[in-house]
């Protein structure tokens, strides 16, 4: 019964920590030249330096991650902030990219937004 107890609070606990995954509030692509620009932005209950969104990313359907956006630093009075990266390159005939966040306590989130390629 113990060990029941104690595997139900670390559940429990592990849901709540996952509750908290970055949200992605806003995504935009613009094509620039032969490459593409992403602007994505965030919202996150950073709270300092052990526990704050560090990232997102854009993938294809199957997976193939385009650029990754490392956000260097907790945002905990910015809240939502946006973040750029230029020059991605996006292959030909592709029209739907996946943008998925990520936190530095518990890593890629589960959830994607698709976005379209205009």
């Amino acid at each position: 019964m113990k060990h029941f107890i104690a595997l139900s609070l670390y559940l429990l606990a592990t849901v709540s920590v996952h509750a908290d995954a970055p949200q992605i509030t806003d995504a935009r692509a613009s094509q620039q030249g032969g490459t593409w620009r992403f602007d994505v932005t965030l919202v996150h209950p950073d709270t300092g330096w052990d526990h704050y969104a560090d990232g997102w990313r854009v993938e294809l359907a199957d997976g193939t991650v385009l650029t990754t956006r490392v956000l260097a630093h907790p945002h905990v009075n910015e809240q939502p902030f946006t973040r750029s990266q230029s020059g991605v390159a996006v292959p030909e005939g592709v029209t739907t990219v996946y943008v998925r966040s990520r936190c530095n306590l518990d890593g890629w989130s589960e959830g994607v937004v698709a976005l379209e390629l205009e």
